[in-house]
């Protein structure tokens, strides 16, 4: 377990990856990578490796502010052991209303987990720079309320095979693109699954490039062309921080200079 200054909130990173040589020498790991990204000076962050087996005490959970589950090699939709509790983890806090936040992974599975469907995506691999559309039309139970201050389409960094095909019933979806249907989804203000990687430098994902390229997990053609658009434009990193950080924060006003 790390954490950082003491303070009133505390949340729990759900780490469903294990860390890579090239995050652990420049980064000292994801856990890292999400608190720089997702953590705010005062709060207490814990780190949970659910990948191994390592999770929270189901009688400490109501003692955290919110939850981020990160992405991960493995399949939303698996049916090893930590996947299956993870999943019941996650029920646990959906019925206490707790904040979660889910990234590619993550995303996939709080899907899964509160009855939705997922599996391959029916277009192949998504890595690189990606664009995707914010719904307008949300209702107002949405912790977007204040839609007028979020830009219309913002770009990402993705890297996954697959993707959500059904949203669980009561939940809606928030962005999407051409290349998946579900980008974004909600339910009521406690629920947020992202595909993309908020969290992601363009370094990590290159090197992870590399990585699926040396285990014959992708092309090295396709590889070559994801690199090439992150090579021409940047992801709105800044902005998709602050949605994350404003959905965990509770915070219910957005605001983009």
């Amino acid at each position: 377990m790390k954490l950082i200054a003491g303070g009133e909130r505390r949340y729990a990173l759900l780490l469903a990856a294990r860390d890579s040589d090239y995050v652990k020498k420049v980064y000292g790991g994801y856990f890292n990578v999400f608190v720089a990204a997702f953590g705010e000076e005062g709060e207490r962050w814990d780190l949970f490796r659910v990948v191994d087996g390592e999770f929270p005490d189901m009688n400490e959970l109501h003692k955290y502010d919110g939850f981020v589950v990160s992405g991960s090699p493995y399949d939303a939709y698996g049916n090893d052991y930590w996947i299956l509790k993870l999943c019941f983890l996650l029920q646990t806090l959906d019925a206490m209303e707790k904040k979660v936040l889910g990234i590619c992974f993550g995303h996939q599975v709080l899907c899964r987990s509160l009855g939705g469907k997922v599996g391959k995506a029916c277009t192949g691999w998504d890595i690189g720079l990606r664009k995707v559309k914010i719904v307008k039309d949300l209702s107002e139970s949405s912790f977007l309320e204040d839609l007028d201050e979020i830009p219309s389409s913002l770009s990402i960094i993705e890297c996954h095979q697959d993707e959500i095909w059904e949203i669980p019933m009561g939940a809606e979806v928030i962005a999407f693109s051409d290349k998946t249907g579900v980008e974004m989804f909600a339910i009521g203000q406690h629920i947020l699954g992202i595909q993309g990687h908020p969290e992601y430098t363009k370094d990590i994902l290159y090197n992870l490039i590399d990585r699926l390229v040396n285990n014959n997990s992708i092309e090295r053609d396709f590889a070559a062309n994801a690199k090439v658009g992150l090579e021409i434009a940047e992801p709105d990193r800044k902005c998709w921080e602050k949605i994350c950080r404003n959905f965990l924060k509770r915070r219910q006003n957005f605001t983009f200079s």
